[in-house]
């Protein structure tokens, strides 16, 4: 049931998206440019218009370790909501690293390690890119270093101790040992870090090195194609055909490896993308070029930005706490191919442990946004009497986030209002 291939939706878009710019001269870059960082069989794959791309026997023999991931009807969770609506989840908090995140990892690790490569320097935000990649890099022999955005690193010890049970190096981002964090820890020595300083940091350290290359966990094209696998599982476990897709959305893997088969499978299917309130760059962002890091390492990205100056509030929900959003989703959402709402940090949790008590599975802080609003829409069905078929991803789950859980039980956990002047003041900053 493993699928074969992964699905490039590139070739099925009624356009293609805008180019990656280089800084410098604004023109689309090329596979030299992006060679510092990446193997040129990812970078095939980034810009490859094939649709369906076949997956390695070495990376299905890993994927076998916990693919595929079970689909299921969310009976208890309608039954307390009291809805005619059909509820059904994906779960791919199974993985060794509890997490969808695995789904490219190993893809990543395995042509980084087919290509000579002897090193990988990642970010992460939440940790379960980091634990995900440390993983994969052990699996093929590789060298692992990471970047943890520093609130993460504080708020989630166990998620950082994971990866170096993986065998990864660990960094609290900022950090000293780069260049990019040196600058930011003298402007801010308390900054809680953002992914776009921590990805400067991965960058700087990748390119510096000839054994060394870079590996990004969501927002690229390769890495939501690698993660289709959700999507393509589920189209064949699935008993009926949804009328909605809901994901979470930081950078959009997640959202894109469920809903990208649905998309070519179905034009009654709704998809919906949700984001958390106070890092909300589909609907407060802006459509432009930026880069995808705080220092200018990365080419210019055309996406829904909140400006790559952005410093996100220290929310649970670490791995949504990104300043743009895949240039690819983007371009999508201009299309007006799928819609995107954004919610508060406490009726996050608050679906949460209402899962948790119906459902048995305590989610990560990313999926409870798709969970509260697979709450929501089946309360209006509720309302109507619509009997909707709703799919959302149950992404990870939340064994090393249980002290968030814990703060909002004990009613200690805030939501973090965004005024528009930060998210103004960010945009200033977007390269000219």
């Amino acid at each position: 049931m493993i699928p074969s291939n992964w699905y490039n939706i590139i070739p099925d878009l009624p356009s293609p998206p805008p180019p990656p710019l280089h800084p410098a001269t604004m023109q689309p870059i090329g596979p030299d440019d992006l060679a510092p960082l990446f193997p040129m069989e990812l970078i095939a794959q980034e810009v490859s218009t094939e649709r369906f791309i076949p997956i390695p026997q070495e990376v299905l023999d890993v994927y076998r370790m916990w693919r595929p991931t079970p689909l299921y009807r969310a009976h208890r969770l309608e039954k307390s909501l009291g809805t005619p609506a059909r509820i059904y989840y994906k779960y791919e908090g199974v993985s060794p690293a509890g997490s969808h995140k695995p789904n490219t990892a190993v893809p990543q690790a395995y042509y980084n390690a087919k290509a000579g490569v002897r090193k990988l320097t990642t970010e992460t935000g939440a940790g379960q890119w980091g634990s995900s990649l440390a993983f994969a890099c052990a699996q093929f022999g590789l060298e692992c270093e990471v970047w943890m955005v520093r609130a993460s690193y504080d708020q989630k010890p166990y998620r950082r101790s994971l990866m170096r049970v993986y065998g990864a190096t660990v960094h609290a981002s900022p950090s000293p040992v780069t260049g990019a964090g040196t600058k930011i820890l003298a402007e801010d020595p308390g900054s809680t870090g953002s992914l776009g300083i921590a990805i400067s940091e991965a960058v700087e350290v990748a390119a510096a090195a000839e054994d060394t290359r870079y590996a990004l966990g969501s927002v690229l094209n390769h890495v939501l194609m690698h993660q289709t696998v959700i999507g393509e599982e589920a189209l064949k476990q699935l008993p009926e055909m949804p009328d909605l897709v809901i994901g979470c959305t930081g950078g959009g893997s997640n959202f894109a490896g469920l809903a990208f088969p649905f998309l070519r499978e179905s034009s009654k299917t709704k998809l919906r993308a949700v984001e958390p309130e106070a890092c909300p760059s589909f609907t407060r962002g802006r459509y432009a070029y930026d880069y995808g890091d705080t220092a200018g390492f990365t080419p210019l990205m055309k996406m829904h930005t909140l400006g790559h100056d952005f410093v996100p509030d220290p929310i649970h929900a670490g791995g949504l706490r990104y300043h743009g959003m895949s240039p690819l989703l983007s371009h999508m959402y201009e299309l007006g191919m799928f819609e995107a709402v954004a919610r508060s940090q406490r009726e996050c949790f608050e679906a949460g442990v209402h899962f948790a008590r119906t459902e048995g599975i305590v989610p990560a802080p990313e999926p409870t946004h798709a969970l509260a609003e697979t709450i929501a829409e089946a309360l209006r069905c509720k309302e109507t009497g619509e009997e909707k078929v709703i799919l959302t991803a149950l992404c990870g789950h939340a064994h090393f986030d249980l002290a968030a859980y814990d703060r909002y039980l004990s009613g200690e956990m805030q939501d973090f209002a965004l005024p528009q002047e930060r998210i103004d003041q960010a945009l200033d900053g977007l390269p000219g």
